[in-house]
């Protein structure tokens, strides 16, 4: 097989497998990746309508490329809502995205948020609920962080600094200082970037 036509053939399956991805931020840049190779590949051996829908694909993906990433830290585009740790919604959010959170936050215990020592957030996008809080009152100041969870779809971006570093939630509840306890690998550089530092087998965040 010609060199030029395996170039095609990459370009094909880039674009047919970003469609699988669950991940805004990777469909994006495995799409554009995809069009631009099969844009560049039309265009050699000119098939110019062909070219010209793959470059008009290649212009689409950078516009929303760009403006997800200039959006990941603008608070006018993600908003932190207090619900009330037994509030139908946040049960059903918890509810259909079960699996994924037993998976990324095995100790958490959907159970438990009716025994009214613990407060809840939703991190919303426009309408779409993108995260979900929870954090338990354990007295003396100190608020531990049941659940820090993100949609898959969001997951390359970090919407829950809204959360740590900018709504102020915890300070309005009187809270000094916010831990998680023995967090997995994954997420301790992400702790990091929203300013926790290790103690022990914790990572704690002064409020």
């Amino acid at each position: 097989m010609p060199w030029l036509e395996i170039f095609g053939w990459a370009g094909s399956i880039l674009v047919v497998w970003s469609l699988t991805l669950g991940r805004v931020l990777r469909f994006r840049w495995m799409n554009l990746t995809g069009s631009l190779v099969a844009a560049i590949y039309n265009g050699v051996i000119e098939v110019w309508p062909f070219m010209a829908m793959n470059a008009v694909i290649v212009v689409i993906n950078i516009y929303w490329l760009t403006r997800l990433y200039r959006e990941r830290h603008d608070e006018a585009v993600y908003e932190v809502v207090p619900v009330r740790a037994g509030d139908g919604y946040l049960k059903r959010v918890l509810a259909v995205h079960a699996d994924d959170i037993a998976a990324t936050h095995p100790g958490f215990r959907a159970e438990l948020l009716d025994d009214g020592n613990r407060h809840a957030w939703l991190v919303v996008r426009g309408d779409e609920t993108v995260g979900v809080t929870v954090v338990r009152d354990a007295g003396d100041g100190e608020g531990v962080v049941e659940l820090d969870w993100v949609s898959p779809r969001f997951r390359d971006f970090t919407p829950g600094e809204f959360v740590h570093r900018r709504s102020g939630i915890f300070e309005d509840l009187g809270l000094r200082r916010v831990v998680v306890e023995r967090p997995a690998k994954h997420l301790q550089e992400y702790l990091t970037r929203v300013g926790f530092v290790p103690d022990g087998d914790r990572w704690v965040r002064a409020v």
